[in-house]
């Protein structure tokens, strides 16, 4: 993976996940803990300090050079303001990967979310993935919006999916079929 960065929007970079990331990332979830929390599973106090985020990012490091993962960071200004993965990324008859994004409360509304599906679509193109798909909690309608608006179709309905803000929640489930049924 190279360190250079993309152009999301004017002012607005991703970037591949890099350990050096852990000191800016953390001060991006503390930041975002409030806005964050009702989207994702409960976090231990250390995955909000740097030795926490080195952790994870180490780990999302591991699963990236074994092809299971591709992390990036979305950067402004010299700090993060969200991120972009996937996730799960399965190849032979599959060719296939989850995707996840968030951006910073005080960047929302600005169409970086969307500008980052539409990298994580190319990206998934460029793979050679056939297929990318996201869950949403039922009541998420900003980023059910940003699926639909990349291309993303509602495929269907799982209950009690993720342990998302403390309890097991339903999740709407979307896709978005990146080549031909013939193609591989």
């Amino acid at each position: 993976m190279t360190r250079h960065g993309v152009q999301l929007l004017p002012g607005y970079e991703v970037r591949p996940l890099a350990a050096g990331d852990a000191a800016a990332l953390a001060q991006a979830y503390v930041r975002n803990r409030e806005h964050l929390a009702p989207w994702e599973p409960p976090r231990a106090v250390e995955f909000f300090t740097e030795a926490g985020q080195l952790a994870d990012a180490e780990g999302k490091l591991a699963a990236a050079a074994a092809g299971q993962q591709d992390p990036w960071i979305i950067w402004r200004a010299g700090e993060v303001v969200g991120r972009v993965n996937l996730s799960n990324i399965a190849r032979g008859a599959f060719q296939s990967a989850s995707l996840g994004y968030w951006v910073d409360h005080r960047h929302t509304g600005r169409g970086v979310a969307s500008a980052a599906v539409g990298f994580a679509v190319q990206r998934a193109t460029e793979m050679g993935l056939h297929r990318l798909e996201a869950g949403t909690l039922a009541d998420n309608q900003p980023s059910r919006a940003v699926l639909r608006r990349c291309g993303f179709t509602e495929y269907g309905r799982a209950a009690q999916y993720l342990f998302i803000a403390g309890a097991w929640q339903d999740h709407v489930l979307f896709q978005r079929i990146l080549h031909t049924r013939d193609a591989l």
